[in-house]
């Protein structure tokens, strides 16, 4: 009976080893595929020593604004992908943001992850296009899914609407939501970081202190690389990349 299992065993975890394998190429296939239409973006291939730095989920009126402090501080400059609800609740934040040189993108208006209903998807994608013209003056032109989901009707309906769709640098997801601690969203970024890279951070949706704190110590260490901190939009600009909207 041991042996039985064991080598019943042995060979359920091949079968299991061998379709996760084969799932590696289908997923980068995927990304290499929908990159090659122009309409969606995780990062940029560059020699300059330059990085996106982007905030999802706000304006939130307490961590929002001290966010902003740390860029100014370091006269960086950030995207933020704003809710759209949010951004009617707090616009003096959105307002102030793009004062200060930041880029403002859409970020959906309820936060609803939206994979197959294109219609819903424009109303979410429409309605805070909207809010912030009505604010700022202008409507953004980069949008960026809740979750980071990606799919055709995601990408089609931004592309439709007039957006390029912008992820971010797989190894740069902070994921500071979980608060994981000061010294770990740090080193997440600065172990892995590239020419080109979109960090992901957000600004609400729970406590941002750790993320405040975070982002100081990396700017602080980037600096000293002599990394620059620019909009995605700049990025994608000075790098030549299409955006096919």
């Amino acid at each position: 009976m041991i042996k039985g299992g064991t080598f019943v065993g042995r060979y359920i975890l091949l079968i299991v080893l061998f379709l996760s394998l084969n799932q590696i190429p289908a997923m980068a296939k995927e990304r290499f595929d929908y990159e090659k239409t122009g309409k969606i973006t995780w990062e940029v291939k560059t020699n300059e020593k330059m990085v996106a730095i982007t905030f999802d989920d706000g304006p939130n009126p307490v961590y929002t604004p001290e966010i902003l402090d740390v860029l100014s501080k370091h006269k960086a400059k950030a995207t933020f992908f704003v809710v759209g609800k949010h951004a009617n609740t707090y616009p003096e934040i959105i307002r102030r943001e793009v004062l200060e040189g930041h880029e403002i993108a859409n970020h959906t208006f309820n936060h609803l992850n939206i994979l197959r209903d294109s219609q819903k998807l424009e109303n979410e994608i429409t309605q805070t296009s909207d809010a912030l013209k009505e604010i700022t003056g202008f409507s953004p032109t980069l949008f960026r899914p809740v979750g980071g989901s990606y799919n055709d009707v995601i990408i089609n309906t931004a592309a439709e609407n007039g957006y390029h769709v912008v992820l971010w640098s797989w190894h740069q997801d902070t994921k500071d939501w979980k608060n994981p601690g000061v010294n770990t969203i740090t080193k997440r970024v600065i172990s892995g970081i590239k020419p080109g890279n979109i960090i992901l951070f957000h600004d609400s949706g729970g406590n941002r202190t750790q993320t405040i704190r975070a982002l100081d110590r990396i700017l602080t260490k980037l600096e000293k690389e002599g990394y620059e901190f620019v909009t995605v939009s700049e990025m994608l600009f000075r790098t030549h990349t299409t955006q096919n909207n």
